[in-house]
């Protein structure tokens, strides 16, 4: 499905709620890791700067890591991800573009130490990761205000997730003053 997706407005609020399960609070990162020794995944992903530091902070060490270096929109001083290869990739706001999925695709081929670093914002890169990621996988995101989400990639998550791309518009196929940019 690589092709730049445009997320519309009338499908936004089908990801207000959690994907996966919602770990609330200061032991967020504590729920991860028994998360982790339960379930034993083929590959821990993570999306997201305050997610991926939290993990971090924990000891954690995620397989593959997607940044963009801000914070609720806001830039923050970047941190280091020593010991990863980098894979830099373009995402505009409100979309899944072309580059973003073929930065991905190479992040789940190379599956451990890989971090891709976004310019612009990588909030809807869960998509296609429950996508790419081989089910037995895990993904945590943060879910604004609220905590970790933890899903695990799952035939059923995976179908769910290429049937809501799918519904996606195509890039320059829709309304231009459709996505919010602030």
């Amino acid at each position: 499905m690589r092709r730049t997706l445009r997320l519309p407005r009338s499908m936004r609020g089908e990801l207000k709620r959690p994907l996966g399960m919602l770990l609330r609070g200061e032991d967020a990162a504590r729920g991860v890791m028994e998360l982790l020794e339960q379930r034993r995944p083929r590959v821990l992903a993570v999306v997201g700067d305050t997610s991926t530091r939290s993990l971090l902070e924990a000891g954690l060490k995620p397989d593959i890591v997607v940044v963009d270096y801000r914070v609720m929109r806001r830039p923050i001083e970047p941190y280091a991800l020593e010991g990863r290869r980098t894979i830099r990739a373009r995402n505009p706001a409100g979309t899944i573009d072309e580059e973003a999925w073929m930065a991905l695709e190479e992040a789940v081929t190379l599956k451990k130490g890989v971090a891709v670093i976004v310019e612009g914002e990588e909030d809807l890169l869960v998509l296609p990761l429950i996508a790419l990621l081989p089910t037995g996988s895990l993904i945590v995101y943060g879910q604004p205000h609220e905590g970790l989400v933890a899903v695990e990639v799952t035939a059923e998550r995976k179908r769910w997730a290429e049937e809501f791309m799918g519904r996606m518009e195509e890039a320059g196929s829709g309304a231009e003053g459709d996505i919010d940019q602030g």
